[in-house]
């Protein structure tokens, strides 16, 4: 495969000069866990203890919210990750948000959403479903929304650093692979290629890694 991306090192590269700044850029991989695990159990908890909802009803708007999420998650990838940069500022800003990522794929602390991203989008996200959702319906599908994301940040660390040796995962691995080291203009999905066959932006299958 061509190479498209200037290094492997799990080391990251410095992208400010100024020290407050630079730590916002870089995240351990369990911080998400820690910030939204928290989010899912509260939000579950007012399901069940405040609007007393069926389990049926609770795992049919979860499911919802996870159906929702991989639509989500490909949207921001394709359209606002992989946005063409016009002018310095935006080929800066571009750079900051994923660029890094395709340039230094294997940096160990920039592999998950930071806080500093993370957790306004979550909220922007909520007081937009909220327009659509009532509170007793959002109690449960926004779970399922995070569960969601979470799968996304955390499986995306694992694809990067770990070995899958069969199953689903393999083959969810092999699709951001390609997406990495061999075309980054296709699979835009990292959780799910569902959405690429859907709009085709899946990979060839003449072209996929063995």
């Amino acid at each position: 495969m061509a190479k498209n991306y200037v290094s492997n090192s799990q080391e990251s590269v410095r992208m400010f000069k100024s020290n407050l700044l630079e730590p916002l850029t870089k995240v351990h991989f369990t911080v998400p866990l820690v910030l939204f695990v928290p989010v899912i159990v509260y939000f579950s908890w007012r399901s069940f203890a405040t609007y007393a909802v069926s389990i049926g009803f609770y795992l049919g708007y979860f499911a919802i919210g996870l159906f929702v999420w991989t639509f989500t998650e490909y949207v921001m990838h394709r359209f606002v990750f992989h946005l063409p940069p016009k002018g310095k500022i935006m080929e800066r800003l571009h750079f900051i948000f994923h660029g890094v990522h395709h340039d230094y794929p294997m940096d160990k602390l920039r592999l998950v959403m930071p806080p500093s991203v993370s957790i306004p989008l979550a909220l922007a996200l909520y007081f937009l479903f909220k327009l659509f959702l009532n509170d007793v319906q959002m109690a449960a599908f926004f779970p399922g929304f995070i569960v969601g994301y979470l799968f996304y940040d955390i499986g995306h660390y694992a694809m990067h650093h770990y070995n899958f040796k069969s199953g689903i995962m393999k083959r969810i691995k092999q699709h951001h692979m390609l997406h990495h080291y061999q075309d980054a203009d296709k699979g835009y999905g990292v959780s799910s290629p569902l959405w690429d066959f859907i709009f085709g932006s899946n990979f060839e299958k003449k072209k996929r890694a063995k």
